[in-house]
């Protein structure tokens, strides 16, 4: 009988690093808001690597290349059971990985492995995913984020071949805030419904799986904490979401405060500045069951309808009338109210078969959005129809919107097809410096332009979004950014026309009042925000937003813009 990989040893406890004393204040980036204080648990390492050198007896490899095969349906059953109990950003990133784990090529690569060198079926999966990782850092940018998901999955089936504990979120039955290096996407989309209160990791960005789950679920989250290792687990911390700081050990006193400033803000469904101008606060949605939530939440409308969950986990694209079964789902849920639909938004890090090429060799700045049209131009023209057609059916104020839209003669091709399909209300997204630099120009031949803050600062800044190392640098509050949106600001005034924010800054409470004052008039959020953002602008007059936006206009770093902002619109509420 041919030697046996043995089960692994128990996890060993997370890396160590310097010890950390009470009183001491950790920081990081802040990508989801909240105050929250509780006791520490370390995310369970990674499965350890199987042994390599193991031969398996040619008798004995069908079974063995069989047992990958079992563990593979396994995984993905288990993660499909997980996706139905899932809604909104969880569910798809639930969904993603199990996609992965049901990959034949990765299955069918492994196998080969077993049959044709002996490999163990553990170190075969492992050998297999550490290729499939390579591929990924090869083509760079935004792909290479995805060899989280090939190192979870490659965990997941290496547990399930070895009978080992699953890698993922722990069980507790007390409240408990969550450490770790970075988590996988299956882990991330795990903690809705548990007793996780907030997030700390080493890694990630503010537009990763981590960052969006976590304000999805309204939990507090810093990312990017270079000593998150080193805190003990079981030591009580103090995590603070808006300034991005963890606190180790804090007192009583600032314990109490914490849970006082957790309790959640109702928002009563009528967004307004202190003086009584209305700011409607929208919700970002990505389908019927994120739409109905965000109704319940009170929010005056969607701001953003990603439509890309009716294209997904497909090889072909949606026909009309799947698109409109799917589309009236969110409307109905938002009828007489304002519903801003996006176009597909496929490419880049969301490339679908039937929609993009195969490779690109820099895919964050090729053929994504609204330029998917110049290759398939009846994508674009059937999802305008079922657009049109939903709309006809429902009472809802439908709008569309195009993304990655860099020229006027883009939009106004783009303004003319929505047309003839019968979609009166036409907009853009501002995406790209250019779009902003444009934004005079573009209104001549568009109704309504939403700036999407997440891209914008990537591109303005050159910085991929989703690399931790660089998150400073993809901060809605760099100067760069801000005078790009006071730019376009600036623009719908003079046209006296609508500008929106659909980014991620659009739902933080602090910046909320300056991007008002830059000349957004509406924001849209994830729902959970509404109530915070709500009060923040509750307690700003427009003067106050247009002096808090003057000042960050004038500063010279992200640091400085938001103690600018910071100090205008303290001292406008203390003589308020």
């Amino acid at each position: 009988m041919p030697e046996r990989v043995s089960a692994p040893s128990a996890p060993t406890a997370p890396k160590q690093s310097a010890p950390i004393v009470s009183g001491t204040v950790l920081r990081g980036r802040g990508v989801s808001a909240g105050v929250v204080a509780a006791s520490v648990v370390h995310l369970a390492p990674s499965i350890p690597e199987p042994e390599s050198g193991v031969v398996i007896a040619a008798a004995e490899r069908a079974a063995e290349a069989m047992s990958i095969e079992w563990a593979a349906v396994a995984v993905a059953d288990e993660l499909r059971s997980r996706t139905a109990d899932a809604s909104g950003e969880a569910r798809a990133i639930l969904d993603a990985s199990r996609l992965l784990a049901s990959d034949p090529e990765l299955v069918s690569e492994a196998t080969a492995l077993v049959r044709t060198k002996g490999l163990t079926a553990a170190r075969a999966v492992w050998e297999t995913a550490a290729a499939h990782e390579r591929g990924l850092a090869e083509l760079g940018g935004r792909m290479a984020e995805r060899a989280a998901d090939i190192r979870d999955v490659r965990d997941r089936i290496v547990a399930e071949i070895l009978d080992l504990e699953m890698p993922g979120i722990p069980v507790r039955d007390e409240p408990f805030v969550l450490v770790a290096a970075d988590l996988a996407p299956a882990d991330t989309a795990a903690l809705e419904g548990g007793r996780c209160v907030a997030l700390v990791t080493e890694q990630g960005g503010p537009t990763s799986h981590t960052a969006i789950i976590a304000r999805s679920l309204g939990l507090p989250a810093v990312v990017g904490v270079a000593e998150a290792a080193g805190i003990p687990a079981g030591m009580t911390v103090l995590v603070d979401g808006d300034r991005g700081t963890v606190e180790i050990d804090p007192a009583e006193s600032r314990i109490e405060d914490a849970r006082a400033a957790s309790v959640v803000v109702a928002f009563d469904g009528a967004g307004a500045l202190a003086d009584g101008r209305a700011i409607p606060l929208l919700a970002n949605v990505g389908g019927a069951t994120d739409a109905e939530a965000a109704a319940t939440a009170h929010a005056e409308g969607v701001g953003l309808f990603r439509t890309e969950f009716c294209f997904l986990d497909r090889n072909d694209a949606p026909t009309v009338d799947e698109q409109v079964a799917a589309y009236r789902g969110v409307l109905a849920a938002f009828g007489g109210r304002k519903v801003v639909v996006r176009t597909l938004d496929a490419g880049s890090d969301k490339p679908l078969p039937f929609a993009n090429a195969d490779h690109e060799d820099n895919p964050a700045l090729g053929v994504r959005g609204l330029r998917i049209a110049r290759r398939s131009p009846a994508l674009l023209d059937d999802q305008l129809r079922a657009l049109a057609l939903a709309a006809s059916s429902e009472s809802a104020q439908v709008e569309v919107m195009a993304p990655m839209v860099s020229t006027v003669d883009e939009a106004r091709d783009f303004a003319a097809r929505c047309r003839e399909a019968g979609l009166e209300r036409v907009g853009i997204m501002i995406e790209t410096p250019s779009a902003a630099l444009l934004a005079a120009e573009l209104f001549e031949v568009v109704d309504f332009v939403s700036i999407g803050t997440n891209d914008l600062a990537q591109y303005t800044m050159a910085a991929d979004r989703l690399l931790s190392d660089l998150g400073d640098l993809n901060d809605p509050w760099q100067p760069a950014v801000l005078r790009l949106i006071g730019a376009v600001g600036a623009a719908g005034r003079a046209a006296g026309k609508p500008v929106g924010v659909c980014g991620e800054a659009g739902g933080d409470p602090a910046l909320a009042p300056v991007l008002v004052g830059l000349g957004a008039t509406s924001l849209s959020m994830t729902p959970r925000a509404l109530g915070r953002v709500a009060a923040a602008l509750a307690d700003a007059t427009e003067e106050a937003c247009r002096r808090a936006a003057d000042a960050v206009l004038a500063a010279s770093s992200a640091a400085d813009a938001r103690s600018a902002a910071s100090a205008v619109l303290a001292e406008a509420t203390q003589r308020g």
